[in-house]
């Protein structure tokens, strides 16, 4: 077995007053109702668990506890079914407190002062997030170090908008829609206003990238902006909203409430592209190895039951109970069937691989992470002028990259576990094509923004 690096001493510090703007923005939950601040997230008597590994004395976790914080959105569901189903006692954490989170910013501060001063050790996070918090960008200066260990899930986000906007040609490809939304100002008295639920992360870069290859400028021709799900959907009702970037269920809420329509689901925008990860504190990593991986094992178990569609129904029935998304299992049935009414007159989606994925897709493995999506995330920061003057270039996002990605962490994790037919050979997934025909060669960023059009670098 390697030994992790014990390059970070455990930091225990509140949160000072010197935050910068973005982590002052305050955003509710993404799906469901908030969370009481001692929800009980213990194991519900309807599951039934599986047995207990017979794990060996050098593979048995240093501790059997830690605390990790979740979203209520269907991201959060390998980390859910790992503790529902014995995934995680199976390796020996019997005592991983899953622990819902009220927003992203709120995840956040909590996993900045660590559960030993009442917030939590790490959990699922929107990318560029832990990156972000190792080099203290969005903690007021703080260094939080975080290891990337997983991703937790592939597609399952969208792009919903107003029916104010019907037959208006608002769909995947907006080039013939783009001169009606830099018109708004002349036409409506305002800008055209989009929403996400946290800055410079997943749901903010999905709307940008579509604007952008259909010649809007976000940050010129729009209002774009963070706004929390609830507000963005009442915003649709009244039209005053007229675009939400989001991720399932709400989708399915929006067109069958008849409040808006889908102009896209991301995984036409990218196919199979990277979504939500599982990071955790590097200090508690680096002080429990062994825990880690067998973290590590039983989310691979649940990533596997989970995409199993005999397993769906069951699944469906666990995450939207109350502890977890507290939502009526008929809103989240049909993303978790990859079933997706898009409004418009567009024709509905009826395609499994088009939901949420979590342990395999048609073009790989979904659990890695890769150190080539990590460095997308980070270039298209650079593209946007995101974080100037703290990520200047692909030399230091290459080098922040290294360090807070360990993928070779997953890969001891499923030897040890026996996935071995299932690990990727190189630490790249190669070169990634967008649906305008724009394509990310990681061994060579700076080609692709140089092929961008609308950029700000």
């Amino acid at each position: 077995m390697s030994q992790f690096s014990n390059n970070y001493s455990r930091r225990k510090f509140l949160i000072t007053a010197g935050v910068s703007a973005a982590s002052t923005i305050f955003l509710k939950g993404c799906l469901g109702n908030p969370p009481e601040p001692t929800a009980n997230t213990g194991s519900s008597p309807a599951t039934t668990a599986v047995p207990v590994a017979n794990i060996s004395p050098e593979q048995a976790p240093e501790v059997t506890k830690i605390k990790l914080g979740f979203i209520p959105i269907v991201e959060a569901a390998p980390l859910i079914i790992a503790k529902e189903k014995g995934f995680f006692a199976k390796y020996g954490m019997s005592d991983v407190e899953i622990s819902k989170q009220a927003n992203w910013a709120s995840a956040r501060d909590n996993v900045t002062i660590g559960s030993s001063g009442g917030g939590i050790d790490g959990g699922q996070w929107q990318m560029p997030m832990p990156h972000l918090m190792t080099e203290g960008i969005i903690t007021g200066g703080k260094k939080v170090p975080m290891y990337v260990l997983a991703q937790l899930v592939t597609n399952g986000n969208g792009v919903a908008i107003s029916n104010t906007h019907l037959g208006k040609g608002i769909g995947l490809d907006i080039k013939g829609a783009a001169e009606y939304i830099r018109s708004f100002p002349s036409t409506s008295g305002r800008k055209f206003k989009a929403a996400y639920t946290f800055p410079n992360a997943n749901q903010d870069f999905w709307i940008r990238y579509w604007l952008a290859a259909g010649g809007i400028d976000p940050d010129v021709d729009i209002d774009l902006i963070a706004v929390p799900p609830a507000e963005t959907v009442q915003g649709m009702r009244n039209g005053t909203m007229d675009a939400f970037s989001t991720g399932d269920p709400w989708p399915y809420r929006i067109v069958s409430d008849n409040i808006g329509f889908m102009s896209c689901l991301t995984t036409e925008v990218w196919p199979f592209h990277p979504e939500e990860y599982l990071a955790i504190r590097a200090d508690w990593v680096d002080k429990h190895p062994k825990a880690t991986k067998a973290l590590l094992k039983g989310i691979m178990e649940a990533q596997q039951w989970c995409d199993k569609p005999e397993n769906r129904a069951e699944l469906v029935t666990i995450v939207s109970g109350r502890n977890y998304f507290n939502i009526p299992k008929d809103v989240i049935t049909p993303p978790f069937q990859g079933n997706y009414q898009m409004g418009d007159g567009k024709p509905a989606i009826q395609d499994f691989n088009k939901g949420p994925l979590y342990w395999k897709d048609p073009i790989g493995n979904v659990s890695y992470p890769y150190k080539s999506h990590d460095l997308w995330f980070l270039t298209e920061s650079i593209r946007w002028g995101f974080h100037q003057g703290q990520i200047q270039d692909i030399a230091q996002a290459k080098a922040i990259v290294d360090k807070v990605n360990r993928e070779d962490i997953w890969r001891e994790a499923a030897q040890e576990a026996g996935f071995t037919a299932d690990i990727p050979t190189s630490t790249s997934r190669g070169v990634e094509k967008f649906f305008d025909g724009i394509t990310f060669d990681p061994a060579n960023p700076e080609a692709y923004l140089q092929s961008l059009t609308i950029k700000k670098v």
